[in-house]
């Protein structure tokens, strides 16, 4: 099935390794949000527990879950910065819906709001910042 949705071995490797980068990267999330908001108002308990989010799922992309062939290191960071951007909008548009509109609680809000982004993250990442090297087979 998954055939059908993301063709190629490769990308559907790639898209399950992913996924255990953005579980692990939701949990540092999450382990850290509870942490944070102890001593600080949702929305930047939530920023902070997303900066070691991300920080946590640029490593983890970078060096496992999608390996790319590029050489400028440069660049790629900045356009994984800017997806990043993008993927925060989208999150922190979310955690203020939920926590201020529907009045959810903290958690609730984030979980909620880390999800709709994943697709277009993966896309961006996999098949912009770090994409395979042209000589991959």
């Amino acid at each position: 099935m998954l055939e059908r949705v993301i063709p190629g071995r490769e990308t559907q490797g790639r898209l399950v390794r992913f996924l255990v980068v953005g579980g692990t990267a939701a949990g540092v999330q999450f382990l850290t949000l509870a942490f944070f908001k102890r001593w600080f108002g949702p929305h930047l308990a939530f920023s902070l527990s997303w900066a070691c989010s991300t920080s946590t799922h640029y490593t983890l992309n970078r060096f496992w879950a999608l390996p790319s062939g590029r050489r400028d290191t440069a660049q790629q960071l900045v356009e994984y910065l800017l997806t990043a951007g993008f993927s925060y909008a989208i999150n922190i548009a979310l955690f203020h819906l939920c926590l201020t509109v529907l009045g959810w609680t903290v958690m609730w809000s984030a979980v909620v709001a880390v999800p709709p982004s994943t697709v277009v993250v993966f896309l961006l990442l996999n098949y912009r910042v770090f994409r395979r090297s042209p000589t991959a087979k």
